[in-house]
């Protein structure tokens, strides 16, 4: 999409960039979607003959956009509905019959709402995994909103407590296939597939494998799964597998660098050097292992080995909120108590939010910092609020004031591929009036069906 030339003048940059990774006084000039141009105080001057839009926010703080590796979007709508739980219940008892009972209508909402909390929180790019059906709606709702995500539906071929939720080996292989022709790449690229199977107890080996040779079919699709989440989970995975989830995955030619794999809580210091052996990325999400019960991942042993870890924020009932601010803060403070205060400094975990997002989704060429050629995925936060930190005097203090004291409410503006999706705080390209009332009016009417069935 074409939009006019941007001279973007906030107070301070954080780019991500190695070489220069904070910017006092400088601007970024954008057009036609990607950033032409990262410009300090002594070369801003020096264009003062451009012609285009210059918008200068000099009390705003410009960041990449965030980039969240793990979402379920189709989740949105039961929010609160599945709380005190551990995984298998939540599963079984919940989500299963509420996934199962979704109609088009129900999804394409649970999606919106879900799309809607992630852009006004500073999120730019997702990985979300589906469910079973009506994955369709789940990419309208991306391409409507100007969100970039990487798409998947959810494949299952066992699932003895939801038959309802589950398909052919077959079937399941061949409807991601053809949702992976029709999708992967679309919307200007701004969507990609992943393929998605839900879990090892729910995925026969023939599943899991043909999920991993697909992605052979495609440049650039990941192999997007949830793995050694939660202790009743893992014994299960041992007595049929007996190994573990990690090096069963390995056992099953599907361990390398398009791998990625949500949680990894309950690993062996085996299974940490599996995953940097292969190069597959670990995708953290305290706050779904910590609602949930599951436990604390091993992130600061598995970053000492050089693994790829990055942020999301999982499902809106194991969580129950969508926003990164969150996922950084407790990324950084539940390593503290074992590990030392020094651990999960503020700007190691920013990298996580941000370029580290990218590079686990294979992006980082295009999004996560903010440098000439990639494209204009960025975010304005207004840190003048009076539960911020007085003193903003040195990177260090910024890293903080975004991991240790932000929040949603810091979000001014939001853009995806130059064109605001969100500005002022208000919604620009989504037409959010009305979201919530209609999803409470989709969600009576799930309820309704799973009651009936």
């Amino acid at each position: 999409m074409s939009t006019s030339p941007l001279l973007l003048m906030p107070g301070n940059i954080i780019t991500m960039d190695p070489a220069r990774r904070v910017i006092r006084g400088g601007g970024v000039l954008i057009s036609d979607g990607r950033i032409l141009d990262v410009l300090d105080m002594t070369a801003l001057q020096s264009r003062q003959d451009f012609a285009g839009e210059r918008l200068h926010v000099p009390d705003l703080l410009l960041i990449p956009g965030f980039v969240q590796t793990h979402i379920h979007l189709c989740q949105t709508l039961f929010r609160g509905l599945a709380d005190d739980l551990d995984l298998i219940d939540w599963l079984t008892l919940r989500i299963f019959p509420f996934e199962a009972a979704h109609t088009g209508a129900s999804m394409h909402l649970s999606a919106m709402l879900g799309i809607a909390e992630c852009v006004s929180s500073g999120t730019t790019t997702i990985m979300d995994m589906g469910s079973i059906r009506h994955e369709d709606q789940i990419v309208q709702a991306v391409e409507r909103s100007g969100l970039r995500a990487c798409v998947g539906k959810s494949l299952m071929d066992m699932n003895p407590s939801c038959p309802g939720l589950r398909e052919t080996t077959r079937d399941a292989l061949n409807s991601a296939q053809e949702e992976a022709r029709a999708w992967h790449g679309s919307a200007g690229g701004r969507i990609r597939y992943a393929a998605s199977p839900r879990f090892v107890l729910s995925c026969t080996d023939q599943l899991l494998r043909g999920a991993w040779e697909m992605t052979g079919d495609f440049v650039g699709m990941l192999f997007h799964t949830h793995a050694a989440e939660n202790r009743r989970e893992m014994s299960t995975v041992q007595e049929r597998c007996g190994m573990g989830n990690i090096e069963y995955f390995e056992h099953l030619g599907v361990l390398h660098a398009g791998t990625c794999l949500a949680h990894c809580v309950w690993i062996s210091d085996r299974e940490i050097a599996l995953l940097a052996e292969r190069n597959a990325r670990v995708l953290h999400c305290p706050s779904s292992n910590l609602k949930l019960g599951s436990g604390i991942a091993p992130v600061p042993a598995m970053m000492r080995n050089g693994i790829s870890v990055s942020l999301g924020a999982d499902g809106a009932p194991c969580n129950n909120a969508l926003n990164m601010f969150e996922e950084m803060r407790l990324a950084a403070l539940i390593q503290k108590p074992a590990n030392g205060p020094s651990t999960m400094r503020a700007e190691e975990v920013f990298t996580m939010a941000t370029i580290g997002g990218a590079t686990a989704l294979g992006w980082e060429r295009e999004i996560g910092s903010i440098e000439a050629g990639k494209l204009a995925d960025l975010v304005l936060l207004d840190l003048t609020g009076s539960f911020v930190p007085s003193r903003l005097e040195t990177p260090q203090d910024l890293y903080s004031a975004i991991v240790f004291s932000g929040s949603p409410s810091m979000v001014h503006s939001v853009m995806v591929d130059g064109r605001w999706l969100y500005r002022n705080h208000e919604f620009v390209a989504l037409d959010a009036g009305g979201l919530a009332d209609r999803g409470r009016t989709e969600l009576r009417r799930l309820l309704d069906r799973v009651e009936s069935r």
